[in-house]
């Protein structure tokens, strides 16, 4: 008698609910080794990654850099390591530099050192105070250059430091894997 079935209560719903998310959680959302397999394997089968691009990136940090992919898994691997504001900020820079509007220029100048630049900011990258008081200085009248020291500092600390890590990591290393095993079937 259809009548006298009832549906789960919500609390029912609910648990199941939990469960669920918690069986798949494991599997998906916490671990970013996963993820990111999972974007390769999606990424080789319907969009541009390919083993000749990801072979690229281990040339040089620049071409690691100006590949769209390499740039997005570069920065999920510095995210993981806690580490990404260096290539933030180098995104920024490049960003900062193609602004023709003079205003735009010293409001985004001004946000840039508030931000990494200025002691104790909130993405505070690792330059000498040096450059830093230069900066101070180049902001009183920004140009898209005044942060072109600070820039190379950055790119120079990633090139010699976690650029490698990144080559190394288990990230790198099963993508350069499942993508040469998709090239060789």
């Amino acid at each position: 008698m259809p009548g006298l079935v009832t549906s789960p209560t919500k609390e029912l719903q609910q648990i199941n609910m939990d469960t669920d998310n918690k069986k798949t959680e494991k599997y998906r959302g916490g671990n970013l080794k996963y993820r990111l397999q999972r974007k390769s394997s999606q990424a080789t089968k319907t969009e541009g990654l390919c083993f000749e691009d990801m072979s690229q990136w281990s040339q040089s940090l620049e071409r690691l850099l100006s590949s769209k992919y390499g740039m997005k898994i570069f920065q999920a691997f510095l995210k993981s390591e806690f580490s990404d504001e260096n290539i933030e900020f180098w995104v920024v820079c490049e960003e900062f530099k193609k602004i023709r509007n003079s205003f735009r220029i010293s409001s985004r100048a001004k946000k840039i050192f508030k931000r990494y630049i200025q002691a104790e900011s909130p993405r505070e990258i690792n330059i000498d105070q040096k450059t830093r008081e230069r900066i101070q200085q180049n902001i009183e009248a920004p140009s898209t250059v005044c942060f072109d020291d600070a820039q190379k500092i950055v790119y120079g600390l990633m090139e010699r430091d976690s650029y490698p890590r990144f080559l190394k990591s288990d990230i790198y290393r099963t993508l350069t894997d499942s993508t040469s095993q998709s090239v060789n079937m």
